[in-house]
């Protein structure tokens, strides 16, 4: 008999992309539980750290919620210390330690989580993945993650150009999920894209989808 435990994978699709003038991120709502029950359609899985970087969100919900939480509270913590803003590069290995150190401890539960980062400072737009193993890559292009993510990665592969507008991203990233929630069954119910511009970090576009049937 096989006694180790079994894990399931809850799925979802988290998208990132890098514009000329600015950084895109955007996610579907949907949470499952085990991937076999819909406990949740309107989960937010593109958050907003400060008005300069955003996270988009995958795994476990319990460890999400808490690394976003040290998160912010270190990087404010950090900048009151130092008197300035915290590069992206260290706001990318912040977490990057976090994810390393949670996945690592003892639980009985497996603490998996996936993250994409995006962010602005002097030095310009970033955009990082960050591995639920704590590993950490950047990229010049696009990012994706979660069980959609193949679907995703082929519409960006058909469809993404260097040097795109904010607002070409933003409609190439709805795409992108779109796609994914077509096809794969841990991803739905809608999408929220947040943007990182000049202008600070906001959200966007959110599109609730409606699965209701009536006579």
């Amino acid at each position: 008999m096989n006694n180790e435990p079994l894990l399931h994978k809850t799925g979802t699709t988290t998208v990132g992309l890098v514009c000329k003038d600015g950084i895109v991120l955007a996610a579907d709502k949907k949470v499952t539980l085990g991937g076999a029950i819909v406990s949740s359609k309107k989960f937010e899985k593109v958050v907003i750290i400060n008005e300069d970087i955003a996270i988009t969100v995958a795994g476990l919900v319990s460890d999400i919620q808490l690394l976003t939480k040290l998160m912010k509270a270190q990087i404010r913590l950090d900048e009151l210390r130092k008197g300035k803003k915290i590069k992206i590069k260290e706001a990318a290995n912040l977490l990057a330690n976090l994810v390393y150190s949670n996945v690592r401890k003892y639980s009985t539960i497996a603490g998996v989580t996936g993250f994409l980062l995006g962010g602005r400072d002097k030095e310009g737009y970033y955009l990082y993945e960050l591995g639920m193993d704590g590993s950490l890559t950047r990229f010049d292009d696009y990012a994706t993650d979660g069980s959609g993510m193949l679907f995703a990665t082929g519409v960006f592969e058909a469809n993404y150009k260097e040097n795109m507008s904010v607002e070409d991203g933003v409609k190439l990233a709805v795409s992108a999920v779109s796609a994914a929630i077509q096809r794969d069954t841990g991803s739905g119910a809608g999408v929220d894209v947040i943007v990182i511009n000049k202008d600070g970090t906001r959200k966007v576009l959110t599109k609730q989808l409606d699965t209701r049937i009536s006579a």
